[in-house]
């Protein structure tokens, strides 16, 4: 089996640390006009956006297995035959990895793919935030509304979740590996079907402060 991965240096290094078999050639790219380039039985974009360009583009991949990291937005919301993937950072060092499908015909190429790859997943619902991500984007934002209210600080909070939960990173942590773009986009998205996730201020205010890209959802 031949399969290609389209992946930045962080999530390559993440993705090979899964072990992937002698007998499943794995080609890597560093732009998706090089991934349609490449001839594979199955294709992983781990770095997808919700764009329409690329959408588009992903659209000539769609005759074979494609699986995306699409963990805020689902199938449906790209309106493409995907598999989705949850490859947060940090995700996909998890013994199970979390896969949305969207049709019987999906499940089996996973069930087939995943074998060869001798790596453990779980089918989980297409839904936003599939259900680790949307667990550790509320648990990031609580933290953040705690950090908010003075409760504590980071490092206080970080130490505290972690010795009485047994995670294996604080919240704050958790959002350096992830990203807090990509925290708050997911929340942005839950937001829109449930008023609880709406995003702590300071989340919002530390979002802008790094991107300029904070938006105050109303």
């Amino acid at each position: 089996m031949h399969i290609a991965v389209l992946s930045d240096a962080f999530l390559k290094e993440e993705f090979v640390s899964k072990k992937i078999p002698a007998q499943v050639e794995c080609t890597f790219a560093d732009s998706l006009r090089s991934l349609q380039m490449i001839e594979a039985d199955a294709y992983f974009d781990l770095l997808f956006s919700m764009d329409p360009e690329r959408i588009l583009q992903l659209q000539q991949l769609v005759h074979k297995p494609l699986f995306v990291n699409a963990v805020a937005y689902t199938a449906h919301d790209i309106r493409l035959p995907v598999i989705r993937i949850n490859a947060w950072p940090s995700f996909l060092q998890r013994e199970f990895l979390e896969i949305a499908v969207t049709g019987e015909k999906q499940d089996k190429s996973v069930e087939e793919i995943f074998k060869k790859l001798q790596w453990k997943y779980h089918i989980v619902p297409d839904i936003p935030g599939f259900i680790t991500a949307r667990i550790v984007a509320s648990i990031i934002n609580e933290a953040y509304f705690t950090l908010g209210d003075q409760v504590s600080t980071k490092t206080d909070i970080d130490i505290a979740m972690k010795l009485g939960t047994n995670y294996p990173y604080g919240p704050f942590e958790w959002s350096e590996k992830i990203g807090l773009g990509k925290v708050a986009e997911l929340l942005r998205q839950l937001y829109k079907n449930d008023h609880r996730y709406e995003i702590a201020p300071v989340l919002e205010l530390e979002l802008w402060k790094e991107t300029g890209s904070g938006k105050k959802l109303s």
